[in-house]
């Protein structure tokens, strides 16, 4: 059933040149993970090189596409529109204090890790010393991104990735070359590191350049009241930031932990309390190289809604009806392409690791690993993309403690189910994705509930029946994926990993044929949507 109306307009579009644009990012950072998988392996190099990547990244989404974004698009938002002096001011005066405040940090993190007697200096905190710069020009990027995006340029932030992609490829490339040709180890692993910080500067010049070719034009007859008004909306800016920050620092601790629990054997010691850690030194790498595989659908579907759909929601929430119009058809989107999304990749998980990953340093008993854990991850990717959704929503309404106090609760039952799936069952490194997944679907479940007694109802009987038809659409493509793999001799195709790019290439197009074709039957507006057509 279509909606119908003034809310049938606009975030599709954009959508569909996101998740284009970062659909060759992620496919750049799936060569990217190839290249890492076979020229540095399963090692405890490469977990060394997942912590210190990761610390950077935490403060990418609590700054650059967390608290400071969210807080900055309403405002920007509707200044561009009826001030566009003060909202090129606005965006200049954020952007400086963000720099003046991330540099600081780094400053001081710098100066704390040099002073660490060198019993402690491990590999993942020799690595992160040189990754830390990365981390304010990062977040540069993303709230000079942000701001592009309102002005409808959606392009430059969504291929920023492009340019680390190739960095770290290129680096890890000059590494292995300078290790005459074996896994890169310990000895020449600061140049990956390097090549995140070549990447920084690269993609912040390139949006900075991008935010001031777009600046609007100076016509301001008042500049004293340009001013006032500046003023305002940063406080109204840091009113909004400051509390989100707080607690959103929470959630990003989860992340951390996550990354923590995976990484102790590389950062801390093979013990813990005079025990010996239930988790190996490679545990953070098979991690990393799992989630980066998850990632991909989600980054170029998932994401890709929420990021198009949000300053459209910030211009709507006055107007209710609209406003919760445009949630419904983000969740019919989402689900549309997350459901399937999820179901394929549990179906290809092992030729997918296969292809990626597999050669060279990283070999068949790795790719066993990795598939294990992607498994977990993968049965929630239709959840991780509908809370993207659902907590922009609730920073659009300019209510985000409601998002952060579910967050916080999250956090706590995470942690736990870390503890527990590590240390008291043995699953192991697959006990913090199965953890993820468990706690992303419950945070769905809560967010989506207050959302609807705040907004109205969210799934009325357009949207379920959606979901209901998307649910059916999926078993039918999932028995004819299913069946493909377990009857077609692949394996005699080549050697393993021929038969499994074969394999792999078969499975996906036949169901997203499926898919598709059941949807066009159906006559389903979501297939036109995913298309980025406004009318499906």
């Amino acid at each position: 059933m279509a909606e119908s109306g003034p809310t049938r307009r606009g975030f599709e579009r954009h959508a569909l040149t996101v998740t284009l644009l970062t659909g060759a990012s992620r496919f750049g950072g799936l060569a990217r993970e190839a290249c890492f998988s076979r020229l540095i392996g399963l090692t405890e190099v490469a977990s060394a090189f997942g912590f210190a990547f990761q610390i950077p990244n935490l403060f990418r989404r609590l700054f650059g596409e967390g608290a400071l974004s969210a807080a900055l698009v309403p405002e920007q938002s509707r200044l561009e529109h009826r001030r566009p002096d003060a909202a090129r001011r606005l965006a200049a005066s954020v952007l400086s204090w963000l720099a003046l405040l991330l540099g600081s940090v780094v400053v001081l993190a710098e100066v704390a890790l040099q002073l660490l007697p060198a019993e402690f200096a491990t590999p993942g905190l020799r690595l992160l010393a040189i990754t830390l710069p990365y981390m304010p020009l990062v977040c540069i990027t993303a709230i000079a991104g942000a701001v592009l995006q309102v002005r409808g340029r959606f392009g430059p932030a969504a291929a920023a990735p492009i340019l680390l992609n190739a960095s770290l490829v290129v680096a890890v490339a000059i590494a292995w070359w300078r290790g005459g040709g074996t896994p890169v180890g310990e000895d020449t692993i600061g140049i990956v590191a390097w090549g995140v910080v070549v990447a920084g500067v690269l993609q912040a010049a390139w949006t900075l350049v991008e935010l001031h070719r777009t600046r609007p034009a100076p016509t301001d007859a008042d500049p004293a009241r340009t001013r006032r008004r500046v003023r305002l909306a940063q406080r109204r800016v840091l009113r909004q930031s400051i509390p989100m920050m707080l607690g959103l620092g929470v959630l990003q601790l989860n992340t951390f932990l996550d990354g923590l629990v995976a990484s102790w054997p590389t950062v801390v010691g093979p013990t813990i309390l005079g025990r010996p850690y239930p988790l190996d030194v490679d545990a953070m790498a098979t991690l990393t190289y799992a989630a980066r595989l998850y990632e991909f659908p989600l980054g170029v579907f998932g994401i890709a809604i929420a990021t198009a759909i949000f300053p459209q929601l910030a211009r709507e929430v006055g107007d209710p009806g609209r406003f919760a119009a445009t949630i419904r058809r983000g969740l019919r989107l989402g689900l549309f392409i997350g459901i399937p999304a999820s179901v394929g990749v549990i179906l290809v998980r092992r030729p997918l690791v296969t292809v990626v990953l597999e050669g060279g340093a990283f070999g068949g008993s790795d790719s066993e690993r990795v598939a294990v854990v992607l498994l977990a991850y993968a049965t929630a990717i239709w959840s991780y993309s509908t809370t993207h959704l659902l907590v922009r929503a609730f920073y659009a309404r300019r209510e985000p403690m409601t998002a952060v106090r579910v967050a916080m609760a999250i956090v706590a039952l995470n942690l736990t189910l870390n503890l527990g799936f590590v240390f008291g069952t043995g699953l192991g490194v697959a006990g913090l994705a199965w953890s993820t997944a468990i706690c992303s679907v419950i945070q769905t479940g809560v967010l989506a509930r207050l959302l609807a007694g705040r907004a109205g109802a969210l799934f009325d009987a357009a949207v379920r029946e959606s979901i209901v038809r998307t649910l059916a659409a999926t078993m039918v493509m999932g028995v004819v994926v299913w069946t493909l793999l377990a009857v077609v001799p692949f394996e005699r195709i080549g050697g393993a990993w021929t038969s499994s790019l074969v394999a792999l290439v078969v499975a996906s197009a036949a169901g997203a044929a499926v898919h598709a074709s059941i949807a066009r039957a159906w006559r389903m507006p979501e297939l036109g949507w995913a298309l980025g057509r406004d009318r499906g």
